[in-house]
């Protein structure tokens, strides 16, 4: 089997270069995946779980026409190279098409569709969308509604298109949920339908009937496509507060999907099987179960519209893998965390090579448990939208150690180094000494749209080359894996999703009470972080944590932000120069979160000790009362992402 075992493997390949043929664009890299067997199975889709077995079906060749045509469509259109098109979707086969049939003709910009209407209003306009593709209303959906309150807020906006879920509805069923559709359309408009609330300036168009008029053979546009040309805006910083847009170039996501391709070797390419359940708004969505299995000619299976959390699908997954012959598919640890407790006894789960997990940090009894339990391997890994989606993964041929985001990806350079106060690079870490993680390479982002978001972005090494500050702290061991220890970024990562923490605070300050406010990430064993809120009441003031609570609903758009509790303290703690030190408030929560973990588990201690460890990041010290059984404490403590002992 081919492949990365070691870093020798990695600096091996980097010895002789990019390969000067590499595709200057995704629409080629897709194109050059489906040469290598057109009516190999490209991708399926099921809409609901219960309908898994019958999939709908694209060939390679039946895949790259309907990319053409979508291209074609939008060129129609007006679209040219520098033209935003933005997609408010679902994980639907229609949203493969917009993607990478968007990225052929001009840059494509991915929005959450679970976003609050405000929230998407302020992105649509950051990123001066000209054109929008978005669900038309079907009955049980909510996201129309949202689309069609802000429609008036969006002058740049000249062209919407909606995509009709009843279109994947198949056989006589589908007649009867057009129908259903258009009285949908009637009951929340009216009976000229969504015409009656598009603003004049904006044109009307069906996302699958405007497909149908094209053709699928090539490129109407004759559009010669550059590795430097932008390909994609994806959000980033938090998918909560205020817009942060990474610019990506097709260079950066073919250099990408090349690397994690050399990296999993022949693990993924013709004959194999990926399952995509993570959002494709998301770049691990987009990347890892999108553009490298096409790349390589692998089958791609779409699972039900909300991937995941589709109504069914974690309880019948492993049904899903055995019918499907999957062997690779891409979670977060909240997944396999829920998969822990779907039984996989009766399934033949042979296929199954390995699971990627990334997002936030895996749990050690997660990770050991669901090894233990499943036969299968999981290869933890570390990425950032920024650098495109991959920076590094434990290899799947060599030593996969837990605790640890593993080697860097060919091609992509990456080290810990130490910075001054003023952000300026001082020196290379030792190995094993902890500093903030820089990358580099052909993966890495052009930077941010608003230039004033780009300050402290860029680390001057002295070398040359353009290093990217990730905001977090590594340390790297003498094998070449690196180990997170902490992240400079303030950010809340809860079930895989970022809260940037001024979404929580903002609001607070605007409080008549608060003098003081604070959001920091609480650990829970299965969203991976809550947020908590922390405020010092202005002298004199009143206020009760209940009441704050309400105000954060009505203030907060994003109702993944909403914290689990505010807490009311007397005194802040701050640093030497009167900051908020947050690293006090995540202890104190850190030691609560365990404490009543521990206790529900019917667990007696002596002592409980969370401390900061500089190169293992927060260690977790329990003393066990008389009694206590060992094995059950390490399974409780097991369930959040630090290193424990228990004596």
């Amino acid at each position: 089997m081919q492949g990365i075992a070691t870093l020798a493997d990695v600096e091996s390949l980097e010895a002789a270069g990019l390969p000067a043929d590499l595709p200057p664009s995704t629409y080629e890299m897709i194109a050059r995946g489906a040469r290598i067997d057109p009516d190999a199975p490209a991708l399926s889709f099921f809409l609901s779980v219960a309908e898994h077995r019958r999939p709908e079906v694209w060939s390679y060749r039946a895949l790259l026409a309907d990319i053409n045509r979508c291209a074609n469509f939008f060129h129609g259109l007006g679209v040219r190279q520098d033209s935003v098109i933005a997609f408010v979707l679902p994980n639907l086969p229609e949203t493969h098409f917009v993607i990478w049939g968007g990225e052929a003709s001009g840059i494509v910009f991915a929005v959450n569709p679970l976003l609050e209407p405000p929230a998407i209003a302020e992105l649509l306009n950051a990123a001066s969308a000209s054109v929008l593709v978005t669900l038309a209303p079907f009955p049980g959906t909510d996201l129309w509604p949202k689309i069609a309150a802000i429609l008036p807020q969006l002058p740049a906006l000249k062209h919407l298109v909606l995509v009709n879920l009843a279109d994947r509805v198949r056989g006589p069923r589908g007649l009867v949920a057009r129908l259903l559709q258009k009285r949908e359309a009637r009951r929340q408009h009216g009976p000229r339908g969504v015409a009656s609330v598009l603003p004049p300036s904006l044109r009307l168009h069906d996302f699958g009937r405007g497909l149908r008029r094209q053709q699928g053979a090539s490129l109407d546009s004759g559009r010669r496509i550059a590795a430097s040309d932008i390909s994609s805006y994806f959000c980033t910083g938090g998918t909560t507060g205020l817009p942060k847009i990474a610019v990506r170039r097709h260079g950066n996501e073919v250099a990408n999907a090349w690397s994690a391709g050399q990296f999993l070797g022949d693990g993924i390419g013709r004959g194999k099987v990926a399952f995509c359940g993570l959002p494709l708004f998301h770049v691990n969505g987009v990347l890892v179960t999108g553009l490298l299995p096409f790349s390589r000619g692998a089958h791609v299976i779409l699972g039900t519209p909300q991937g995941y959390r589709g109504p069914g699908l974690v309880p019948r997954f492993w049904e899903v893998v055995e019918r499907h012959r999957v062997n690779f598919f891409s979670g977060v640890p909240t997944l396999y965390a829920g998969l822990l407790q779907v039984p996989t006894a009766g399934h033949d789960l042979r296929s199954l090579e390995y699971g990627l997990c990334g997002a936030a940090p895996m749990p050690v009894e997660v990770f050991r448990s669901f090894q233990e339990r499943s036969g299968i391997r999981i290869l933890e890994g570390y990425g950032l939208t920024e650098a495109t989606c991959v920076s590094s993964v434990n290899p799947p041929l060599g030593d996969r150690r837990i605790g640890s985001i593993g080697l860097r990806v060919p091609g992509q350079a990456m080290k810990a180094v130490l910075l001054d106060d003023d952000g300026a690079y001082r020196r290379d870490c030792e190995c094993g000494e902890v500093g903030v993680l820089l990358v580099c390479g052909p993966n890495v982002f052009e930077g941010y749209r608003l230039p004033e978001q780009n300050k402290g972005l860029w680390v001057d090494c002295g070398d040359g080359r353009r290093w990217l500050n990730t905001g977090d702290l590594a340390r790297q061991d003498a094998e070449g894996y690196f180990y997170l220890t902490g992240r400079k970024k303030e950010l809340i990562i809860r079930g895989g999703h970022n809260i940037d923490p001024l979404t929580i605070e903002e609001p607070l300050h605007r409080h008549p009470a608060v003098e003081i406010a604070a959001a920091v990430g609480r650990p829970d064993a299965h969203a991976g972080e809550l947020p908590v809120a922390y405020v010092q009441l202005r002298a004199g003031a009143s206020a009760s944590e209940a009441e704050l609570a309400e105000f954060l609903r009505r203030e907060i758009a994003e109702r993944a932000a909403l914290p689990r509790q505010v807490r009311i303290i007397d005194t802040m703690p701050l640093t030497a120069v009167g900051k908020i030190f947050k690293p006090a408030l995540k202890l104190r929560e850190t030691r609560d979160a365990l404490e009543t973990a521990l206790r529900e588990a019917g667990i007696a201690w002596r002592e409980l000790a969370v401390a900061d460890d500089k190169s293992r990041g927060l260690v977790v010290t329990l003393r066990l009362g008389e009694g206590a059984s060992p094995e059950a404490a390490r399974q409780v403590l097991g369930r959040f992402p630090f290193f424990f002992t228990v004596d």
